[in-house]
């Protein structure tokens, strides 16, 4: 990996670090993320972008999503706090595919 930015982190975790960075930039520049463990499968990473998009990527622990953040240049915050939650503003799509009719 010629990236600076991705040194030291495994394939996927480097991809994710990448694709976080990409989506904050074309969102505002600036982020915060949720790490929220999730049981055996691992740890899922919330990213909230200024301009109210999310996405969201997975890491195998605690430490490797705070290395994912870190590398994307994306601040971690201590849990989904009500001006966080409602800096979320989901699109359309987000709606309909969270309302589980696959439109």
């Amino acid at each position: 990996m010629g990236d600076d930015r991705t040194a030291g982190l495994g394939t996927a975790d480097a991809r994710h670090a990448g694709r976080l960075r990409r989506f904050v930039a074309d969102h505002g520049g600036a982020g915060e993320a949720v790490v929220e463990p999730i049981g055996r499968v691992g740890v899922r990473i919330v990213v909230i972008a200024s301009d109210g998009a999310y996405c969201d990527a997975m890491a195998a622990s605690v430490e490797a999503a705070a290395a994912v953040c870190e590398r994307a240049g994306v601040g971690v915050a201590d849990g989904w706090t009500r001006e966080l939650t409602a800096s979320v503003a989901p699109s359309p799509a987000d709606r309909r595919r969270m309302a589980g009719t696959g439109r």
